[in-house]
């Protein structure tokens, strides 16, 4: 599948209705996901961000953990509508967690202790830039996803079950899968009110 650049911006929205269904192989899933890690700017050239692709009967291992976890914080009365939502990304077909590397934030500071700070912001930066790739170029690709944010409850089942290190931080998941429900209306405030030019 072939779109340009402008169209797929356009396109990538939060999709919730979401089908255990694949569009494109595994193996073209796993590119996409590579391609993006490898590609995707950072400050200092940190590549900091790294990611994990569950599929199958691990991205509804995710979506267990999800549900188990907020069933002990979310009042009984307010979780049957919780659990539906969870039910919505567990009907999808895989999910991709993204992770910052807090090891090479950490020595990016210590060797540049004037941008101590920046750092983690810059970190921050490099996450949501390899987010959207990723989720604009599963839109591509023709599947639906929507970015979620279940850390940091989530955060030490997470890193049990995959033995993930513990100097990645958990940043945000995207669970994708073929789109059976369009995106809602989207509303643009004034583009004149946010941008600015000068001549």
């Amino acid at each position: 599948m072939s779109k340009d650049f402008y169209t797929s911006i356009k396109n990538r929205r939060s999709i919730y209705g979401i089908a255990k269904e694949a569009v494109v192989s595994d193996e073209r899933i796993a590119e996409v996901i590579e391609y993006a890690v490898k590609h995707t700017p950072s400050a200092f050239n940190s590549q900091s961000g790294r990611a994990v692709l569950l599929l199958g009967e691990q991205h509804d291992r995710l979506w267990d953990i999800v549900k188990k976890t907020l069933q002990e914080t979310v009042s009984e009365k307010n979780f049957p509508k919780t659990e539906e939502k969870i039910n919505s990304f567990r009907n999808g077909y895989g999910s991709v967690l993204f992770f910052e590397d807090q090891k090479v934030v950490g020595d990016l500071q210590e060797q540049f202790p004037l941008y101590k700070e920046n750092f983690l912001i810059w970190s921050q930066q490099a996450s949501g830039i390899l987010q959207y790739i990723i989720w604009t170029s599963l839109e591509v690709e023709g599947f639906g996803a929507s970015l979620q944010h279940y850390n940091p409850l989530i955060d030490e089942e997470v890193r049990k079950t995959w033995d993930i290190p513990s100097h990645w931080k958990l940043m945000a998941q995207l669970p994708f899968g073929k789109p059976i429900a369009a995106a809602g209306e989207k509303e643009f405030q004034a583009i004149e009110e946010r941008v600015k030019i000068f001549k």
